[in-house]
C-alpha cells in the first residue's frame, strides 16, 4: 500500500511518530524543581502520576507542533504542487526574507490538532497529539538588514491560502500589531490571504455576507506612514490581491506571480474567456504595466531584495525621520558632463536616468514602477546619505515627456507616499505639457492631470525643482508652482512658456499666416514662419527670464549636486524635527489612502 492509499488518520499518526522520534522532552532539573516542591508533591500524589513541575510535558507538545509545522510534508499534494510550480515553501520564504536567526513567530502552533488519550506505562492517561494541520499562514517578527519588522506569509500548500485554519485571525492580529507598535509590515501573498472557499459554506452550514475585516487598520497604517511592503509570490486572488495592491510598495516575482479578482475557472463561467493561463489573466506583464503592482522581480529572491532596499529609505512610521546613512560620495561633487547632457536641438532626447544617477549619491537610485506610467520616472535616492523621493519627466517616452494619464497617476501616488514617509522630493523637470490627441482624451488625461495637481497642492513635504529643459502649459505650472516660496533653479537649457513654439506660432499668428498664404502662397508662409520663429527663439533665451526674475536662479549644470545637497542638508537639519513634532501633535496630517 502506497502512502497516498493509506487512510488520512494513519498517515497523520505516522507523521507525528516520525517527528516525535527526534524530540526529547527535557527532564525537570534541580534548578527548576526544588527538593521541597518534590517532597510536597510526593505527599499529595504518587510520583508516577504527578505532572512535571516544569511543565515539560506541555513544552514538549509545543516543540512537537512547531517541529511538525516547520517540517515540510513531502507527501502532501499541496507541497508537491508548490515545488512543481518552482515556488519556495512558506518557511523557506521566511528564512530567505529575514536576517539569519531573527525569526520570532506568532501563533506558531495555531491550526487543527487531533488529540487522543493514551495510557502510559504506569497506566495513567495523557493527551497525545496524533495529527496536526497548521494554520496556512506564518506570521511574526523578524529583522531586515537589522530593522525590526512584522511579516505575514501565506502557505498555498494548505487549502490554497483560504481563510479556514485560523489564517484570518492571525492576519488581523498582526495588522493591529503593526499599527500599535508602529513597525513596518511585509506581506508575502500566495493565495487568497484570508478570502474564503465555497467549502466553508458546507462546513458551517450557511453562507455569509463578505466582510472586510481590519481594512480600517490597513488604511490607518498607510496614512500613518507605517511601511506596507507586499510581494506577489503566487496567485494573489480576491482579498489577497487587495492586500498587496494596497501596499505602499509592491513587487511581483515574474516566474511565479499572478494577480486577479477571480481565477481562470470563474472568468470562464462569467466572461466565457476560455483557456486563460494565470499569467495571461493577471501575470507580471499585465499588472506591472498597468500600475496595479509597482515593480517586477526576476524571482522570489529578487523580490525580497527589492523589499529590503525600499525599506532602507523609509522610516518606521510618519512620526520618525527617514534613516540617514553615512555617504562616501562628496556633496560638492561636480559633474561637467551635465553641461552637455541636454542637446541644443530641442527635438533631441537624452537619458533622464543617467541625469538622476549623476546628481544623487553613487548607486543610490532605486526606481519604482519602471514598466508603467513611463512618461514619468519616480523612485528613491540619497543626497549625502539623506533619503529623498525622486520625480523626473521622461523625454524618451512615447509622448516625448508629456504627461499622460498613467504618468500623472504614478507621480500622484509617489507624492503621497513621500508625504506620509517624510521624504523631501527632488524633481528634475522637462515637461512639454499634458499629452494631447484622441488617445489622450479617451484616457481622461486632464482628469488625472488635475488629480495630480491636487496631490501637488495638498502634500506638504518640501519640493526642490531643477528645470533642466521644458516647462509648458498646465503641467509645467502644476509641477513648478505648487509651493510658496518656490525652491527651484534652472539650467541654461531652459525652454518654457504657455505653448511650445511648434503649434504655438500657428495659433498665435494664424491671421498673419493666412494673409501670407493669400498673397504669396506657401513660400511666403514659410518665410514668415521662419522669421517669427527666429524672433521668438531670441526672446525665449532663459537668461531674459532671469532678467525679469521669472526664474529664481540659473545655475551651471555641473554644480547641481552641490546645490541640491545644500538644500537637503537644511531640510533634515532645520525643518525635519519641526515637521515630526507637528505630525505627533496632530497639527500636520499626511494622507496616502
Amino acid at each position: 500500500m502506497t502512502s497516498d492509499e493509506k487512510p488520512a488518520s494513519q498517515r497523520a499518526r505516522e507523521r507525528v511518530q516520525q517527528v516525535s522520534s527526534h524530540i526529547a522532552c527535557p527532564e525537570p532539573s534541580e534548578d527548576v524543581v526544588s527538593r521541597s516542591s518534590v517532597r510536597r508533591r510526593k505527599k499529595q500524589e504518587p510520583a508516577s502520576t504527578a505532572p512535571p513541575a516544569d511543565y515539560s510535558d506541555r513544552l514538549g507538545q509545543i516543540v512537537m507542533l512547531e517541529k511538525l509545522a516547520r517540517t515540510p510534508d513531502v507527501n502532501r499534494r499541496g507541497y508537491a504542487r508548490q515545488k512543481k510550480a518552482g515556488k519556495l515553501w512558506v518557511h523557506e520564504r521566511v528564512e530567505a526574507l529575514l536576517d539569519e536567526n531573527s525569526l520570532q513567530e506568532i501563533g506558531s502552533v495555531a491550526g487543527d490538532v487531533a488529540w487522543s488519550k493514551e495510557k502510559g506505562e504506569d497506566g495513567a492517561e495523557t493527551d497525545a497529539i496524533v495529527g496536526f494541520t497548521p494554520s496556512n499562514s506564518v506570521q511574526g517578527y523578524g529583522r531586515l538588514n537589522g530593522r525590526k519588522v512584522l511579516f505575514t506569509a501565506d502557505d498555498y500548500t494548505l487549502r490554497a491560502g483560504h481563510a479556514d485554519g485560523g489564517l484570518i485571525e492571525k492576519t488581523l492580529y498582526v495588522e493591529k500589531l503593526a499599527l500599535s507598535l508602529r513597525l513596518p509590515i511585509v506581506k508575502l501573498v500566495d493565495g487568497s490571504s484570508g478570502g474564503g472557499s465555497v467549502t466553508i459554506i458546507r462546513k458551517d452550514g450557511f453562507s455569509y455576507i463578505p466582510p472586510l475585516p481590519a481594512f480600517d487598520k490597513v488604511v490607518a497604517q498607510l496614512n500613518l506612514g507605517i511601511p506596507n511592503l507586499g510581494a506577489v509570490l503566487g496567485p494573489a486572488i480576491g482579498l489577497g490581491a487587495a492586500r498587496v495592491t494596497a501596499c505602499h510598495f509592491s513587487v511581483m516575482a515574474a516566474n511565479v506571480g499572478s494577480l486577479f479578482n477571480a481565477g481562470p475557472q470563474v472568468v470562464k463561467s462569467v466572461t466565457f474567456e476560455e483557456g486563460l493561463t494565470m499569467a495571461e489573466l493577471g501575470g507580471p506583464d499585465v499588472h506591472c504595466r498597468n500600475g496595479t503592482i509597482d515593480n517586477m522581480a526576476r524571482d522570489e529572491y529578487d523580490a525580497f531584495e527589492q523589499i529590503r532596499c525600499v525599506l532602507g529609505y523609509l522610516p518606521n512610521s510618519g512620526f520618525s525621520a527617514p534613516p540617514v546613512v553615512e555617504s562616501s560620495d562628496i556633496p560638492d561633487r561636480r559633474e561637467d558632463v551635465l553641461r552637455s547632457l541636454i542637446p541644443r536641438r530641442k527635438e533631441r532626447m537624452y537619458d533622464p536616468r543617467r541625469l538622476i544617477a549623476l546628481v544623487v549619491d553613487n548607486g543610490s537610485f532605486f526606481e519604482v514602477g519602471a514598466l508603467w506610467g513611463t512618461t514619468a520616472i519616480v523612485g528613491f535616492a540619497r543626497l549625502d546619505g539623506r533619503p529623498v523621493g525622486i520625480i523626473s519627466n521622461n523625454c524618451e517616452s512615447h509622448t516625448g515627456g508629456a504627461l499622460d494619464a498613467l504618468g500623472s497617476q504614478k507621480i500622484a501616488k509617489h507624492l503621497r507616499l513621500c508625504d506620509v514617509m517624510n521624504l523631501p522630493v527632488l524633481q528634475l523637470v522637462d515637461v512639454p505639457g499634458y499629452a494631447v490627441g484622441t488617445a489622450a482624451e479617451r484616457a481622461a488625461t486632464m482628469r488625472h492631470g488635475i488629480n495630480l495637481a491636487m496631490a501637488y497642492y495638498t502634500t506638504t513635504m518640501p519640493i526642490f525643482s531643477v528645470v533642466t529643459r521644458r516647462a509648458y502649459g498646465v503641467a509645467g505650472g502644476v509641477m513648478l508652482d505648487c509651493r510658496d516660496p518656490r525652491m527651484r533653479v534652472a539650467w541654461p537649457s531652459g525652454d518654457w512658456g504657455s505653448l511650445p513654439l511648434k503649434g504655438g506660432i500657428e495659433v498665435g499668428h494664424s491671421f498673419e499666416l493666412k494673409e501670407a498664404a493669400k498673397k504669396g502662397g506657401q513660400k511666403l508662409v514659410d518665410e514668415l514662419y521662419t522669421k517669427l520663429e527666429a524672433q521668438y527663439n531670441t526672446l525665449m533665451n532663459p537668461v531674459r527670464t532671469a532678467n525679469a526674475f521669472g526664474v529664481e536662479q540659473i545655475i551651471d549644470p555641473a554644480n547641481t549636486r552641490s546645490v541640491v545637497c545644500n538644500w537637503i542638508s537644511h531640510v533634515y537639519g532645520e525643518l525635519m524635527e519641526e515637521r515630526l513634532a507637528r505630525r505627533r501633535a496632530g497639527t500636520l496630517y499626511a494622507s496616502f489612502a
